[in-house]
C-alpha cells in the first residue's frame, strides 16, 4: 500500500509542476528557518519535480531565501487540498548556475515581468530534496504512507 500512496502523491506533484495547474491546486508551501531561528513558510509554484524525490521553485535572489538556506538548509514542503496532504521533509539548496536556470525556465517567463530573462542575475532556483515523507489521501483512510527516501 505504501508504494501505491507514494506513486499517487508523485502523480499529484508532477501534475502541478511546470505551471500545469493554475490556482490554489498549483501551490506548495516551503518552510525554511528564518534569521531569528523561527520557521517561515512561503507558497511557490512548483517549477519542476520528480515525484516526491525533488522539487524546484523559481524566486528572486534579493528575497531572504538564499541567506536562510546558507544558514540552515533544512526545509519542509507541504502540498495540500481537500483530497490530500503531502508533507515532505528534507534539504534545499539555492542554485544560480546557468544550467539549472535553463532547466527551470519557461518561455512565458519572458513576458511575466519577474525577471529580465534567463540571464537575469536575480533569478534564483530553489532545489528541494526529500529525505522523509508523510502522505494522506482523504478519500480512503488506508491511503496513508510515511517513510524515508
Amino acid at each position: 500500500m505504501s508504494q501505491e500512496v507514494v506513486n499517487r502523491a508523485s502523480e499529484v506533484i508532477n501534475s502541478m509542476s511546470e505551471y500545469k495547474s493554475p490556482g490554489l491546486e498549483g501551490y506548495a508551501a516551503l518552510s525554511l528557518i528564518d534569521e531569528n531561528g523561527y520557521p517561515s513558510a512561503t507558497t511557490f509554484n512548483i517549477t519542476k519535480a520528480d515525484g516526491i524525490k525533488w522539487l524546484t521553485f523559481n524566486t528572486a535572489l534579493d528575497r531572504p531565501y538564499a541567506a536562510r538556506i546558507a544558514k540552515n538548509n533544512k526545509a519542509c514542503v507541504c502540498i495540500n487540498s481537500t483530497a490530500y496532504t503531502i508533507n515532505l521533509v528534507g534539504t534545499v539548496e539555492a542554485c544560480t548556475d546557468m544550467e539549472t536556470k535553463k532547466e527551470n525556465w519557461f518561455p512565458f517567463f519572458d513576458d511575466a515581468g519577474h525577471w529580465t530573462g534567463i540571464d537575469d542575475p536575480n533569478l534564483l532556483i530553489l532545489r528541494f530534496k526529500t529525505e522523509r515523507y508523510t502522505i494522506q489521501f482523504t478519500d480512503n483512510p488506508n491511503h496513508y504512507a510515511a517513510g524515508n527516501l
